[in-house]
């Protein structure tokens, strides 16, 4: 690996979705890095076809004969799929394949072979038919890399949204959230945002749960007796750390240029405002890791798999902050 052309690896997603789609489209960008596409070279090329795509798939026998990236041409790590693999169409024999990708990113990042990790989307729900235990890539990856306290980033331009909870149902955040999660989840927000992304003196904006923050008790207590307390603790202890604010005003452009980033307490109260603004374009990036990884802001499209409608406008960007973040 170059400091000009850093190896990034790619793990190509659940088959039946756009994952293919998008990383055979992302063959034929220029990019300044020498990506490495986890999956079977077979149905990159069969997808590569169906798309009408000149794409040459380039097998390696292993991680250490990568190189520079060069257009229309797809470097191409081999993992089996473990069945048929038909657009649009779920197989949870293909569950293992997908665990199998990610495992090896993971591992190869670790080992320091490779400089960053980027994730095509996956099916959570034919994983767990198929057996496998798993709620996420975060949580997937915290676990395979041994990260304690991982943070779900959604990053666009300026705009850093961070979620102190993840995949969980409505009715079980509440539980959820308690003091030492959120401390943890407020010290990796600034560590990171320090060492990943060069922020001096990171702000960060905190979420309260309840409407209207709780209205001093009125409408939920959590933000008197778990949130705020928190949000004091970790300014004494020299985090700048704001809140907990009302979430219905806090992403108006006055509130924003006080933060970094906003800290939101569950997924659909921050996400909808950012993929509002930017979807398409955003950048899943997960802190609290040993490692870099980035993700697209989208799910398989299963519908739209071998098409040729997907947009990889978030996958080329994934890969291009990966490799930024791996920089520093």
């Amino acid at each position: 690996m170059s400091a000009s052309a850093p190896i990034i690896v790619l793990s190509s997603g659940e088959p039946a979705g756009i994952g293919p789609d998008i990383c055979v489209a992302l063959a034929l960008e220029p990019l300044a890095v020498g990506l490495v596409v986890l999956g079977d070279p077979d149905v990159l090329q069969t997808r590569a076809r169906q798309l009408g795509r000149d794409v040459a798939i380039e097998r390696l026998d292993s991680i250490e004969a990568a190189h520079a990236h060069r257009r229309g041409t797809l470097q191409v790590l081999a993992v089996p799929a473990r069945g048929p693999v038909v657009p649009g169409r779920l197989d949870p024999a293909n569950a293992a394949y997908v665990i199998e990708m990610l495992e090896t990113g993971a591992d190869l990042c670790t080992h320091g072979a490779a400089a960053a990790l980027v994730t095509a989307p996956v099916q959570k729900s034919v994983i767990n038919e198929a057996g496998f235990e798993f709620s996420g890539h975060t949580e997937f990856l915290a676990e395979r890399t041994g990260a304690r306290q991982p943070v779900m980033l959604l990053v666009s331009g300026d705009l850093r949204v961070a979620l102190a909870t993840t995949h969980l149902p409505l009715r079980a955040v509440a539980d959820a959230i308690d003091a030492p999660r959120l401390e943890r989840i407020i010290t990796t927000l600034d560590s990171d945002l320090r060492r990943r992304f060069g922020l001096p003196a990171p702000r960060i904006l905190v979420l309260g749960l309840n409407p209207h923050a709780g209205e001093n008790g009125v409408l939920g207590d959590e933000e008197l007796v778990i949130i705020g307390p928190v949000v004091r603790r970790a300014r004494e202890r020299g985090i700048a750390v704001l809140g907990p604010v009302s979430a219905d005003t806090a992403f108006t452009p006055e509130s924003l240029t006080r933060c970094d980033v906003v800290l939101a307490m569950y997924h659909d109260q921050g996400l909808p405002v950012i993929k509002t603004a930017s979807f398409g374009e955003i950048v899943n990036v997960t802190l609290g890791l040993p490692i870099v990884r980035t993700s697209v802001d989208h799910g398989t499209a299963l519908s739209l798999a071998g098409s040729g409608s997907a947009r990889h406008a978030s996958l080329r960007r994934a890969v291009e902050l990966a490799a930024e973040l791996a920089a520093r």
